[in-house]
C-alpha cells in the first residue's frame, strides 16, 4: 500500500529537481521556469497528500491557489520571454541582466 511516506519522497525528489535546475542551470530562462513549476509541484504533491492524510480539505484548495499562481506564472513568463526575443533574438539570462536601469 501506498502511503504517506511514498508521497512526501516522490515531493521531496521533485523539489530537489527544481533547486538543481534553478542553480546549475543559470544561462536558460526556459529552464528556470520549469524548475519554478516542479518546486510548485512539489508543495502541491505535498498539500494534497497532507490533506488526506488528515482527512481535512483545506490542504486541496490550497493546492488549487498554488495551481492558479502557476498558470498565472507560466503565462506571463513566456509572454514577457516571448517579447524579449523579438527585441533582443535571444533569452540568455546574461542577456536579461543587461537591462537592469
Amino acid at each position: 500500500m501506498i502511503g504517506l511516506e511514498h508521497y512526501l519522497v516522490v515531493a521531496a525528489a521533485l523539489f530537489v529537481t527544481g533547486v538543481f535546475g534553478i542553480f546549475l542551470n543559470r544561462k536558460n530562462v526556459i529552464i528556470i521556469l520549469m524548475s519554478i513549476e516542479l518546486i510548485l509541484l512539489a508543495v502541491n504533491i505535498n498539500l494534497v497528500s497532507f490533506s488526506v492524510y488528515l482527512q481535512d480539505l483545506v490542504g486541496q484548495v490550497f493546492a488549487m491557489f498554488v495551481l492558479t499562481v502557476a498558470a498565472a506564472e507560466a503565462a506571463i513568463g513566456l509572454a514577457i520571454l516571448v517579447c524579449f526575443f523579438r527585441n533582443r533574438k535571444s533569452i540568455s539570462v546574461d542577456d536579461v541582466s543587461l537591462l537592469k536601469g
